[in-house]
């Protein structure tokens, strides 16, 4: 069953955001941030589903390299900026239909996308994301991202902020709509695009942008669980703040209850597991397992094909990435940083007594031993005077003429 969710959020300079980590972290590349200089590297994601930068099509015939290089993009949004607390970027974020294919869901984001940048002249970073492998995540949560400049772009560089940006009073004299209004206007936007591919695909599964009241419905909305507490939850810890969430959804329903005498047969979700239950398509594992893997495979075939060598390359590649972005240490803050890890495993292992440490000792050698070929006397002896001839060589090339022939005067003597 297809869910409705747009949420539109800022990025801000108050609260810590920028520009270049969000664009980095959605597109799963490594980009340095010019003004603080740091690099984001999250080209180790492998859950980057499509990714691409769209322009306003006025531009087409201009040479606008410098808005599709993703770095330099979202450097010259920052530099554009001057206060401590400006706005660097917006981000759309949407749900994708799990019931289209991979390139259906990149040809909607691609139109709803198309139609945001013809309205307010803005870039816009897209970049589709497969649903997490987390326990407890949903498999069906393929969403997208949609990172927009807060100025307009022009061929030349970013130029006035876009309208998206004007307070109300701004909005009023320029002839606009409020700014609540112009949301829910991109919220109907993408409920009727994404109900336009449903129907192009011949999907019966249809989303909705208005309340519940709005679409006759008389239900009390399902509860929302804040990130941060269901990430808590998900890792098997106790939350009082979702305790108490879902208390005043039960309170709710039951006063709804109350209200509405003609619903007191329909019991009312006694927790959220069962919401959540009630809220699942009706398909069964096999199928859904088969149309994760029939996603992935399509996906796959968009990438492009590398070879063993090509894929050593880039692992190698990604290591020093990584390598650069973590903090330089000397030989005595390895140690240290050595010996603490060693030391916080250990404490991790159970307590064993001198006993129970040498029958544990004596158990792993024998498990060494069985994995080892089984060799003869005469295969012994001969792997024996094979390491002997080997460390003799490797000595006499290690050593200086002066003592060698030192060691071979030694010798005749003692003969």
């Amino acid at each position: 069953m297809a869910i409705y969710f747009l949420n539109l959020q800022s990025l801000g300079r108050s609260s810590g955001s920028s520009a270049v980590s969000a664009a980095a972290y959605r597109s799963g590349e490594r980009i340095r941030d010019e003004r603080t200089g740091k690099t984001y590297d999250h080209s180790g994601r492998q859950d980057v589903m499509h990714k691409e930068i769209i322009l306003p099509g006025e531009f087409a015939a201009h040479d606008m390299g410098w808005a599709h290089d993703r770095g330099n993009l979202w450097n010259t949004a920052e530099h554009a900026e001057v206060r401590k607390d400006a706005r660097v970027a917006r981000e759309y974020l949407v749900a994708l239909p799990a019931e289209l294919a991979h390139d259906q869901r990149v040809k909607l984001v691609r139109e709803f996308s198309r139609e945001l940048v013809e309205r307010y002249r803005f870039a816009l970073d897209v970049a589709i994301h497969a649903p997490r492998d987390f326990p407890g995540s949903d498999s069906r949560n393929f969403h997208a991202h949609l990172l927009a400049t807060t100025r307009e772009v022009t061929p030349k560089g970013l130029g006035a902020k876009t309208t998206v940006e004007m307070h109300d009073r701004r909005r009023r004299e320029a002839g606009l709509d409020s700014s609540v209004r112009e949301l829910l206007d991109v919220r109907k936007s993408w409920a009727n695009a994404a109900n336009g591919a449903l129907q192009a695909a011949h999907i019966d599964a249809r989303i909705d942008h208005r309340t519940l009241a709005a679409q006759g419905i008389n239900r009390e909305p399902a509860p929302h669980i804040p990130r941060a507490v269901f990430e808590m939850e998900r890792r098997g810890h106790r939350t009082v703040v979702a305790e108490r969430i879902r208390e005043e959804y039960q309170a709710r329903v039951a006063s709804r209850l109350q209200r509405s005498p003609q619903l007191a047969a329909a019991a009312a979700p006694r927790s959220i597991d069962e919401i959540r239950k009630q809220s699942q398509p009706k398909y069964n594992p096999e199928d859904l397992a088969k149309q994760s893997a029939q996603n992935w495979r399509r996906w796959r075939d968009t990438q492009p094909k590398l070879n063993s060598e090509d894929l050593a390359k880039q692992s190698a590649q990604n290591w020093r990435r990584w390598r650069d972005t973590q903090p330089k240490l000397n030989s005595e803050e390895v140690r240290k940083q050595s010996a603490e890890n060693w030391r916080r495993w250990r404490d991790t292992q159970p307590k064993l007594n001198d006993e129970e440490l040498r029958k544990q000792s004596a158990e792993n050698w024998r498990r060494y031993r069985e994995a080892q070929p089984k060799l003869s006397a005469e295969e012994l002896q001969r792997q024996s005077v094979e390491k002997w001839l080997r460390y003799r060589e490797e000595r006499s090339k290690s050593q200086s003429p002066s003592q060698s022939k030192a060691r071979t005067r030694d010798h005749d003597l003692s003969l």
